[in-house]
């Protein structure tokens, strides 16, 4: 599927509608599998225990109620209506959100933050505040520290909560397919067959994991809709068979007659009702996949109407079923003559639901994985074409161990529901949370709109979040365990890393060192380029100088590289890349800071040491011509011969960011940092008046009749410089860092920090071996952080 797809717009409007409408047929496979399925279980999970069908039908008619009210307000109303409009360029899910958040108001914890990022197109906001609009909600978040820290907490919460779903959602779906093989089986029979069959089934889905779901996803919408046309067929001739007058159980009189009748036990059996929504929060995620109008046309003309159809059919039929053999089911409600291939369809279904759901779980973390959230796993990208399909074996088999032993641990879909259905909710109401904050700090609403929208979607949510509480002991415990076990883990990874950045630059070294190094220090430059690797935008790392101390030794071309995430989705590659010079010309060393969005890419090392070589030789092209043809003085800065120039950004443009800016940094003390005027370090900037200066130029240019031959001659010297330190070979630098806790510090702190982060760094991909860095030309130099 082509990304851009539905994001071009014909010349015809019929052209457009067609490219609509297409979008929308492929969006059943990928984004409505987990939510189509739901019939399966809804019913049986919400009559397991708390409440028994009985011959007034007060029971069914209030559960449909429910049903037919929640899935109207809650995917319907709150996400095809409202929350899909809150998409970053495209994209969805709950770190769109947070990352949109922390575009509009600084409560970012990212650190190596600069100014020049936010002239990238991708950060460019589509709702500029007014100039006299200032937020009061803005300021109180942007003036307590404590408030950024809650806030990621809160996407790491739904984070873990998604990964959780991403465990238990194929388990319930495939369980519940497979369950229907009980209409032709004893009892004792169907008891030995289900859970084999199931498990068969989930270790074949996570075994064809590294194909790609774009290798078999041709299939997926056909069996989506193929089972939304079964299921809402089905409906209809019992709706038409066994009760007509169903439809007046959709008035909201019979949920209150429901809860006046069941009281606690109907409150309780809510956490079976909340099911029919599961998959509600795919149609976000997989925004960026799709199109705002594809996804809303797939659901309120099809996938709606269809789900409502199915449960209208289920209580119809059981309205006239009081005394069944079997427990309240979806199958028992299908006609026997089409059991077989319903049965069928089903699982293919059900597969194709978990599918969406792991191909989720991915997602996000490789998100979280890019904005340092998680440890580094290693990131497979199963498609050159469609974007964001990746895959990650070990998370893969981890979900395939756990998925297996919560289905043979928990046996029956009561408890597999209640386990799903707090994940559930507790990833709507993070949505939730933290949608009321857009809708003030980046649609700029009045904080009214955002307070009724948080206490009307709130509260609903939360009273199916109690009703799931109280299932704790009977599989919700699950979630809440996995949410914890994965929440220390990506919070002790995000503080230990950004305490280590501290520390760098803390320790950093000045440019006056750097530059005194020479012969009479008995320091050699030898041939080759070497890449020392930083999270620092600006200064000389504390690794490069104990690398020197060691080895008195560095390459003729050095390049400080620093690949570092943005708040953004996606960078255009021809905005990737940040280049400077450090230092003079004649001492050819350079900065070059890589920008990633969360949903990038990332190259392997041969291209991205190649396009490195060539973004160089762009820049020193570039310098040397606006070296040449500036003519007023004044524009040249005297300290530049002993200092960082501007970074320039390197593309089929090249343009500079002169910013206008105190030097705030964190590294007090070292004198470098005044001469750093475009990097914001841990610190948030002061107003700034911004000025883009872009400058078109040829790489190779036949009339330089006004260019100096001396300058000339300099500019052929620095780039056969270059060539021939390619053709040497390239080291890569790396710190080797081993990370304990000061003295003093908190018990938690030192189990945090020296058995937990180590423990992980330890056991998880180093900076090498993400970077794919051949062990030929790697340099490892040990650095002990005391944070």
């Amino acid at each position: 599927m082509d990304l851009n797809f539905g994001k071009c717009c014909g010349s015809k409007k019929k052209e457009s509608w067609r490219s609509v409408m297409l979008l929308a047929y492929q969006s059943l496979g990928v984004v409505y599998g987990d939510l189509s399925i739901s019939p399966l279980y809804v019913f049986k999970s919400t009559f397991a225990e708390d409440i028994r069908h009985s011959e007034t039908n007060e029971e069914i008619f209030g559960v449909l109620s429910f049903v037919f009210w929640t899935l109207t307000l809650v995917p319907l109303l709150k996400y095809v209506f409202i929350v899909l409009r809150a998409d970053d360029n495209g994209e969805g899910g709950t770190f769109a959100l947070y990352s949109l958040i922390c575009r509009h108001v600084k409560v970012s914890l990212l650190p190596n933050r600069q100014v020049a990022d936010e002239a990238l197109s991708t950060y460019k906001l589509e709702h500029p505040p007014e100039k006299n609009h200032d937020s009061c909600v803005k300021r109180y978040l942007e003036k307590h520290k404590w408030l950024h820290t809650a806030l990621l907490i809160l996407v790491l919460l739904g984070t873990c909560m998604v990964i959780g779903d991403g465990l238990l959602t194929p388990a319930i779906s495939v369980f519940s397919a497979v369950s229907g093989l009980e209409m032709n089986m004893s009892k004792e029979h169907h008891q030995y067959a289900v859970i084999p069959i199931t498990c068969f089934i989930l270790v074949c889905l996570f075994a064809l994991q590294h194909f790609g779901t774009h290798r078999v996803g041709f299939v997926f919408a056909p069996i989506v809709l193929t089972w939304l046309l079964c299921i809402s067929g089905i409906g209809l001739y019992n709706i038409i068979q066994w009760n007509p007058h169903v439809y007046k159980a959709l008035s909201p009189k019979y949920m209150f007659m429901f809860l006046r009748k069941t009281r606690v036990s109907g409150w309780m059996s809510l956490g079976g009702i909340l099911l029919c929504i599961t998959g509600a929060e795919a149609m976000f995620a997989d925004l960026g996949h799709f199109n705002y109008a594809a996804i809303q046309i797939a659901f309120t003309f099809l996938v709606y109407p269809a789900l409502i159809l199915a449960y209208m059919g289920q209580a119809a039929y059981l309205s006239q079923h009081h005394n069944s053999a079997h427990a309240i089911g979806f199958y028992i409600s299908v006609p026997k003559c089409v059991h077989w291939p319903v049965l069928v369809i089903a699982i293919l279904a059900s597969v194709v639901g978990s599918q969406a759901i792991i191909s989720g779980t991915f997602s996000i973390i490789n998100q979280s994985q890019s904005l340092g959230c998680f440890p580094r796993v290693k990131v497979i990208h199963t498609s050159d074409k469609m974007h964001g399909q990746i895959y990650i074996p070990e998370i893969n088999w981890m979900l395939m161990v756990l998925c297996i032993a919560v289905t043979i641990g928990f046996r029956d879909v009561k408890h597999l529901g209640n386990a799903s259905g707090l994940a559930v909710m507790a990833v709507m109401l993070v949505t939730t949370c933290l949608m009321s904050l857009v809708i003030v700090l980046c649609w700029h609403k009045p904080p009214i709109l955002a307070l009724l929208f948080l206490l009307f979607f709130g509260s609903i949510e939360l009273l199916y979040f109690s009703a799931s509480l109280t299932k704790f002991r009977e599989g919700a415990w699950l979630p809440i365990l996995l949410s914890l076990f994965f929440m220390i883990i990506m919070f002790v990874w995000h503080y230990t890393t950004i305490k280590k950045y501290e520390f760098d630059l803390q320790n950093k070294v000045s440019l006056e060192w750097l530059l005194a190094l020479g012969p009479s220090l008995g320091i050699s430059r030898v041939p080759g380029i070497g890449l020392v690797f930083t999270d620092l935008t600006s200064g000389i790392p504390a690794n490069f100088s104990r690398f020197v101390t060691n080895l008195p030794a560095f390459h003729r071309v050095l390049v400080f590289v620093c690949v570092k995430s943005v708040p953004v989705p996606f960078v255009p590659a021809a905005e990737r890349y940040l280049v400077g010079r450090v230092g003079p010309v004649d001492h050819r060393s350079y900065r070059c800071i890589v920008r990633y969005g969360y949903r990038d890419v990332h190259q392997d090392v041969d291209s991205f040491e190649t396009e490195l070589v060539t973004k160089l030789g762009d820049f020193i092209r570039y310098d040397w011509h606006k070296r040449t043809t500036q003519e007023d003085n004044d524009t040249v800065r005297s300290n530049e011969s002993s200092s960082e120039s501007r970074l320039a950004v390197i593309g089929t443009v090249a343009y500079e960011i002169e910013e206008n800016l105190q030097p705030e940094s964190v590294s007090i003390g070292f004198t470098t940092v005044e001469s750093m005027e475009d990097v914001i370090e841990m610190a948030a900037p002061p107003p700034t008046t911004t000025t883009v200066k872009r400058v078109r130029f040829a790489v190779e240019e036949e009339d330089r009749d006004e260019e100096d031959e001396e300058a000339e001659a300099e500019l052929r010297s620095e780039l056969r410089d270059l060539l021939a330190a390619q053709e040497a070979g390239t080291a890569f630098i790396l710190g080797h860092s081993h990370v304990k806790a000061k003295q003093g510090s908190s018990v938690m702190k030192r189990l945090a920090v020296n058995f937990g982060y180590n423990f992980l760094r330890r056991n998880c991909r180093g900076p090498d071996v993400a970077l794919k860095v051949p062990p030929v030309s790697l340099l490892e130099v040990g650095m002990v952080y005391v944070i």
